[in-house]
């Protein structure tokens, strides 16, 4: 099987694919990077440029692409199968967090200027929870800012995320770049975060499955809240499965959660 092509598969046939041996980590994650160089143009940032047509053509989902990161675990996950370890239910799939979550270590903007220069010092209950998983994080997307929004056009990091589908319509929000970014191919699962749409309205606006768990199944550990008592953690995918597969990951009982 061309590593072009694995990017476009399912989260649970990556999996299975890699336990078997046919394929390895580290080549599901080149696939991945290479749709991203592809299609995704230019990362948000808070940088004022004119748009290009380029840009316009582009999707735009990623405030930052953690290659580095992405590539460590990956190889780490690889290593495990060669010595016969069990690297987890999600080993090996890449996936993309809401700029809304804390990842120790990387940037956490919120889709805000304020928090531009904010670098976590500790990692999310569900990021953490997909990590251990064997799931690969390869960065994070981009969002309406503090997720008050159902566009995605409020960020402050631009150019904002587009639906895949059609470049010059908006992905919805206010999870929008994790929607655009399942539906582009760039990774098979997203982290995102529900409080009044935020997962359902940009998964239906891409053409992907996304679901707002019951209020407390997924720890809201890390997350930045815009709401405590209504926001909700959980997962995009590009099939039922697949969410259940991640929601299986994510869910549980976290004392951290206040």
């Amino acid at each position: 099987m061309s590593p072009m092509e694995l990017c476009d598969l399912t989260a649970l046939e990556l999996t299975a694919l890699l336990k078997q041996k046919k394929v390895s980590a580290v080549e599901i994650l080149e696939s991945s990077l290479r749709r991203i160089g592809e299609v995704d143009g230019r990362p948000g940032s808070l940088e004022e440029r004119e748009l290009t047509d380029d840009d316009r053509a582009k999707v735009h989902a990623f405030i930052t692409v953690s290659d580095k990161r992405a590539l460590a675990k990956a190889v780490e996950i690889d290593h495990m199968i060669s010595r016969g370890e069990d690297p987890g239910p999600l080993a090996g799939v890449p996936f993309t967090v809401k700029d809304i979550f804390c990842v120790e270590g990387t940037a956490t903007t919120a889709a805000s200027r304020i928090l531009s220069n904010f670098t976590a010092p500790y990692t999310a209950t569900p990021v953490a929870r997909m990590e251990d998983a064997g799931a690969v994080m390869i960065g994070k997307v981009n969002l309406d800012e503090f997720t008050f929004g159902s566009s995605s056009e409020s960020s402050a990091y631009r150019p904002t995320p587009r639906n895949p589908w059609k470049t010059d319509r908006v992905p919805g929000g206010s999870s929008g770049g994790s929607a655009a970014s399942v539906a582009a191919g760039e990774a098979p699962l997203s982290i995102g975060t529900d409080t009044g749409g935020s997962i359902r309205q940009p998964a239906g606006f891409c053409g992907v499955v996304g679901l707002k768990p019951t209020y407390g199944r997924v720890s809201r550990y890390g997350l930045i809240a815009f709401s405590s008592s209504l926001d909700c953690p959980g997962p995009l995918a590009r099939n039922v499965t697949d969410a259940a597969a991640m929601l299986q990951v994510i869910a549980g009982r976290d004392e951290r959660d206040s």
